[in-house]
């Protein structure tokens, strides 16, 4: 049985001293059951220790980053917990692309609140990352919230900057693997902005990194990791926008460009490292 305001351990095991846990709780937000993954490092046995946030980006749930990226080992080292959110609210009753495509509906919630029919219903992935599941770590795990960073990949990128720029004062630091850095300006952020939020493109830029760079109130320092070799760099990805978007704001920004690495799992988890060791530093 899961209860709406606790969670129901799925699996847990050891990993370089910790535990990599799954669990599952009855969400507010999504009004559905959600999964998600928590490796906890040896040192919140002893004190609360800062959390890293990784978002994933299509297709994915809390899994894939849990086997590929190779995280509990840096996490059980630099003494941080890794949350691992879904990507998307799943179960019977909750809509889908209506033609089967990856790249929305399930697997693709896109870190937005929907307000358009049929999807507002349970696609409140904003509301679940921000508000919601950040309450639930901090009560049930050794967790201290004062200390947060956040990350993500493709999809996942965009929602860390996006919710990064959006939060001032929550993170201490921002970064991200081949995020989709305007959604406003690529096929897959128009579609699933335009299917979530409707056809009001003032809307849109609200969850559109480059736009909220020129804004932010707070200018943390971002590290994006881009492959040269990554199919979607210049159709979906777009890079360079961020890169100008950075210079006219003025927003501190590291963007390297890893040649001949490409969108996977093999790209992310050779950089994982650098990207923990930077939010460490920031914690």
């Amino acid at each position: 049985m899961v209860y709406r305001l606790g969670m129901e351990k799925i699996s847990t095991n050891k990993s370089f001293g910790g535990e990599q846990g799954v669990y599952i709780h009855t969400s507010s937000s999504t009004n559905t059951d959600m999964t998600f993954a928590v490796y906890v490092p040896p040192q919140a046995k002893e004190r609360p220790v800062p959390v890293f946030w990784f978002l994933s980006g299509l297709t994915c749930t809390h899994e894939n980053a849990m086997v590929k990226a190779g995280m509990q080992e840096h996490a059980a080292r630099l003494g941080m917990i890794v949350v691992l959110p879904d990507t998307s609210p799943r179960g019977e009753g909750v809509a889908d692309d209506p033609d089967g495509a990856y790249d929305f509906g399930l697997g693709a919630g896109f870190y937005v609140n929907a307000t358009q029919q049929p999807f507002a219903a349970h696609y409140q992935m904003y509301s679940y990352v921000v508000d919601e599941l950040p309450e639930l770590i901090g009560r049930e795990f050794n967790a201290d919230m004062s200390r947060q960073g956040i990350c993500g990949h493709s999809m996942g990128g965009h929602g860390a900057l996006t919710i990064g720029l959006k939060n001032p004062g929550r993170f201490k630091s921002i970064s991200a693997f081949s995020p989709i850095v305007s959604p406003t300006n690529c096929p897959w952020g128009q579609k699933a902005l335009g299917g979530y939020l409707g056809d009001d493109q003032a809307e849109w830029v609200e969850h559109d990194a480059c736009a909220l760079v020129g804004k932010a109130d707070e200018k943390l320092h971002l590290l994006i990791d881009q492959g040269t070799g990554d199919n979607f760099l210049e159709k979906e990805l777009k890079s360079h926008l961020l890169t100008a978007a950075c210079e006219k704001a003025g927003h501190p920004l590291t963007l390297r460009m890893q040649e001949g690495y490409d969108h996977s799992y093999f790209f992310i988890s050779t950089f994982m490292r650098d990207h923990m060791e930077w939010h460490a530093k920031a914690f």
